[in-house]
Formats: structure tokens, sequence, C-alpha cells
């Protein structure tokens, strides 16, 4: 799948760019059913509320691992996602990490405002030429806890953080006082929704949250954080992990786009 030059200058303006349908339904089963079989695994890979639910599943797009799942790993090599991320970022990239977000019905908790350069400039990385796919795999509305993002917030560059204390993963959260001043500036935020199998590509300067998931049904997201391979982080003394900052730094190859179904 290739960018028109009219996406690519929407997500120079915007920061993101929404792909309605981009995976289908039968995909879409193949890798829930992937979350479902992961939520049983108990490794450092894996996050749970402190209720039990999951709320992040780290890893999966390896072949080796606890969480190592062969349908994800075959979705971050189709060309539907990976060469609009080739093209935003202007060449060979790799995964930084893979992250799926499961908010359970009623008890999903949200994410604070960030922007995800904050934690990735900690890690070494040189410059803010990241950005991360983001595939629903629910049918997702603001009730569940979508996804919300602001217009153009990348180009503010990067802006002060601190380490957000109500989050079971470290979180670098923009102050709320900033945070109250950018939002009554900017274009208003835009809640990323739709149908599972949507898709959204964002810059990894743009201010990104997420609310609680107040509906009946289960929210689940794979976000699919990736590096350019020019841009590998310089890394310091204990450097987070691999689950979360990959030592696997060879550019990533466009594979079968019907391998997700193939995997299964």
């Amino acid at each position: 799948m290739e960018l028109t030059a009219a996406q690519r200058a929407q997500f120079e303006r915007d920061g993101f760019l929404i792909f309605p349908n981009l995976f289908s339904q039968p995909e879409v089963a193949v890798l829930r059913q992937e979350v479902a079989r992961l939520s049983e695994v108990h490794s450092e890979e894996v996050h749970r509320e402190p209720t039990g639910g999951i709320k992040s599943l780290f890893r999966v797009h390896e072949t080796d691992g606890a969480t190592a799942s062969a349908p994800f790993r075959a979705m971050v090599r189709t060309p539907r996602v990976l060469r609009p991320v080739q093209q935003v970022l202007g060449g060979d990239v790799y995964v930084y990490h893979t992250k799926i977000n499961a908010k359970p019905a009623i008890e999903g908790t949200h994410w604070m405002w960030h922007q995800d350069y904050n934690s990735w400039s900690k890690d070494g990385c040189p410059t803010p030429n990241m950005a991360t796919f983001n595939v629903m795999l629910n049918d997702t509305s603001e009730l569940s806890g979508a996804l919300y993002i602001i217009p153009g917030s990348h180009k503010l560059g990067l802006l002060e953080s601190e380490l957000y204390a109500g989050s079971s993963v470290r979180l670098w959260a923009i102050p709320k006082q900033k945070m109250i001043d950018v939002l009554r500036t900017s274009p208003a935020p835009v809640p990323i929704v739709g149908r599972a199998g949507t898709g959204v590509l964002f810059h990894c300067n743009v201010l990104h949250a997420s609310g609680h998931n107040l509906s009946a049904e289960d929210r689940w997201h794979i976000y699919v954080s990736c590096n350019a391979v020019a841009n590998k982080p310089i890394l310091g003394e204990n450097p987070r992990p691999d689950w979360v900052v990959s030592r696997n730094w060879y550019p990533l190859p466009i594979e079968d786009d019907s391998a997700v179904t193939k995997a299964a």
C-alpha cells in the first residue's frame, strides 16, 4: 500500500492518518484469538490491572519469547502496515516494540496525555523520526475508551513531561497545567473510532490519550511502534529491556499481505 501525495501532506500537517477497514474481519478474528491466548501468559512482558485484567502485552511480533505470535509477526510485515511507515520515516525501519493495550469492559483504565518520544528520547533515540501504527481489534467508540489525538500537536516539539504515578507501566505524561494550556490553544482532539480492523498511523510527538472503557465490551488495540534504522538508540547504562526497547535493529522486510490468516 502506497500513501498518496495528499496522504503524506496530511500526515505532515496533522501528525496522523486513519485507514478505515484496513484489516478484514477474518483477519481481526485471528488476531483476537491470539490476544485471548496471550492473556493467559504470565511473564514480564504482560502487565495487568490491579483487578487482574490485562492492561498491556508486549513483544508479540518476534519468533521467540513468552509472547511470540505468528499472526502478529505477520501483521507487522504486511505492506498495509509497513509500507506507510517506511514512507513517513523515509526508508528502512524496524519495530521498536509492539504493545497490545487491552482495556477490559467497565474497568479498563485511562492513559494520560503524552508524547511517545518523551520516553523514547530517554532511551537514547537521537531524533523523533519514529511513528506508531495502531490497529483496532474491536469496534471502538468514545464510550469504550477511544484514543484521542490533537491534530498538529507534533509541531509543538518535545514538551516537558513528568513520570505519571497512576500508571502500572512507565508513562511520561504532560503536566496538568501545560496540558490545559495546549488544549485551550489547539484544534479539538479527534476521537479515533471505527470498526475493528481500522488503523491509525501517528507521529511520535503527537499528543494522544485515552479514557476509561465504560462499555460492556473489552477494547483491544495493537500498537506497532517503529523507528528508522538510522535512528536506533544509543543505549546508556541500565537500558530498558528488549521487550520495550528492541535490540533487533535489522530492517524489517515487507512480506505476504495475506499471511495473517495463513498463520492461524
